[in-house]
């Protein structure tokens, strides 16, 4: 689960978030370098698909002791604290342009405010394992979207095949043969339209920001600070202040934003420019599997047998919608396109 960057006129809209992603950014933030020797690029791998993975867990624990609007804006508050305190090491300022801007405020609607929100109402009512399945859904949403918006974006035989496996695992998971039961259909349809919500959100900053001035970090540091500004002006209208502030939820929530937001927005970042984006949106496919894992041992979550085999059915329909570059390699630094226009991830 994450926010999705700006992506680059030349590369895919179809990228995987938030998340968180999710979904990393499809295309390559600045370079910032070679890298850590003592803290490599497999490793921070790993750590960025542990933070997602465990985000779902995360949110379920919140809206224990929250409501889910209250769950998301203090998330959106938290990441946005991180990249703010960030862009300031750097040095970075905030975009300037009324149509920036005016961008910018539906691309935190459709890549933050919306999806969180409704990733942590669903939460209220089905498991954070099926919410983090759910979530690997968007490369299917974000190629069957693309085909129709973007002009440039061609289908195959392989991403066709890879789209239809990628929802006959949706099916698996929903347990579809046998008429949904069992299943909290509302819930389940809210965690699938997060999960659609953020490439609605990608191709719209492509067609509109992509190529901008600004710095991946400037930029997705004013989306996730309007997306704040959304939710807080949403969640009084919706929700009352909070008579106590239990621990154990409230400090789920902060390592929400902070890390689940933020820091793994900050790591996205590095391991784009320095192993390639093809190679880092690979953190995808292991954010259902640690999701899927957390919450059965921390949650004591059930499991039917149709859902982890769903999940793989799904993970590889995705695998086969995206493009078949191949990786990068690690410590080769990857610049973007320098932009010949005005234009501008769980």
């Amino acid at each position: 689960m994450t926010t999705a960057t700006p992506p680059s006129r030349t590369e895919p809209a179809t990228g995987s978030a938030s998340a968180p992603a999710t979904p990393a950014p499809p295309a390559a933030p600045p370079s910032t370098g070679r890298g850590h020797p003592a803290f490599g690029w497999r490793l921070r791998f790993a750590v960025l698909a542990l933070i997602w993975g465990f985000s779902f867990l995360l949110i379920k624990v919140g809206t224990e002791g929250y409501a889910p609007f209250q769950v998301t804006f203090g998330r959106l508050l938290f990441g946005t604290a991180v990249l703010a305190a960030a862009m300031a090491v750097r040095g970075e300022g905030l975009p300037r342009g009324v149509r920036t801007w005016a961008h910018l405020t539906v691309a935190a609607f459709f890549l933050n405010a919306l999806p969180f929100s409704l990733f942590a109402y669903a939460e209220l009512t089905i498991p954070s394992t099926l919410a983090g399945i759910c979530n690997a859904t968007s490369p299917l949403w974000g190629m069957a979207l693309s085909l129709v918006a973007l002009s440039e974006d061609r289908p195959t035989r392989r991403r066709v095949a890879g789209l239809g496996i990628g929802f006959l695992g949706v099916l698996t998971v929903l347990g579809a043969w046998q008429g949904f039961s069992g299943l909290d259909v509302g819930g389940t349809a809210m965690a699938l339209l997060a999960s659609l919500s953020y490439p609605v959100g990608w191709i719209y900053v492509r067609r509109t920001l992509a190529g901008s001035s600004r710095s991946h970090l400037s930029l997705t540091g004013a989306q996730l600070m309007l997306a704040t500004l959304q939710l807080a002006v949403v969640t009084p209208l919706f929700t009352r202040l909070p008579s106590s502030f239990p621990v154990v939820p409230l400090l789920a929530v902060v390592a929400l934003g902070a890390l689940g937001t933020g820091f793994a927005m900050l790591l996205q970042y590095g391991l784009v420019a320095e192993v390639g984006p093809t190679t880092a949106t690979m953190v995808t496919y292991f954010i259902p599997v640690i999701a899927t894992a957390a919450g059965v041992t921390l949650l004591d979550e059930k499991l039917g047998w149709n859902t982890p085999v769903g999940a793989l059915i799904v993970l590889a329909g995705a695998a086969l919608t995206q493009n078949g570059s191949g990786p990068r390699r690690a410590g080769k630094g990857v610049r973007p396109p320098r932009a010949r226009t005005r234009r501008n991830r769980s």
